[in-house]
């Protein structure tokens, strides 16, 4: 597993959002599927065909949001909601496998987090990005994962 330590720009994006238990996450797929449908609602989206999908974990629940990148926050369209992403410090690894699969991935890169001694940012929106957003022929899924870590001044 490649992971590595690496500071994203400042993202505006449009999307649609959920907020559920942990017992509900098998609903998020569908969240795809409607943000596929409303995509070309979106105005000045960047050239870039990607998903966006920040999400704030809590204790018991998680708000997840399904967007792409645009190019300012302008005419956000009606059910969805639109927000800038901070710059950031991001600890950063890719995951090729099947949907079952992507709960390890996340246990494998906190773990790397906690031996090499990066603390989790709360308070910050993880990312998943994705390029493609359709299964391939064998089921898997594939995406970049960014998990926000604290700073500590300019140590990085």
């Amino acid at each position: 597993m490649d992971i590595q330590v690496l500071e994203k720009e400042e993202m505006k994006v449009v999307g649609i959002s959920w907020s559920g238990t942990y017992s509900q996450l098998n609903t998020i797929p569908e969240l795809f599927n409607v943000m596929k449908e409303r995509i070309d609602e979106v105005p000045n989206q960047t050239n870039t065909s990607i998903f966006i999908a920040p999400f704030h974990s809590r204790e018991t629940e998680l708000t997840y949001y399904v967007t792409t990148p645009v190019e300012k926050l302008e005419n956000v369209p009606e059910g969805m909601v639109g927000f800038t992403i901070p710059r950031k410090n991001y600890v950063c690894t890719s995951h090729k496998g099947s949907l079952e699969e992507v709960e390890n991935t996340y246990k494998q890169t906190l773990v790397w987090m906690q031996e090499y001694g990066y603390d989790l940012d709360n308070n910050a929106l993880s990312l998943e990005v994705f390029k493609q957003i359709d299964l391939d022929n064998d089921g898997n899924i594939q995406f970049e994962l960014y998990l926000p870590v604290k700073t500590y001044g300019s140590d990085y």
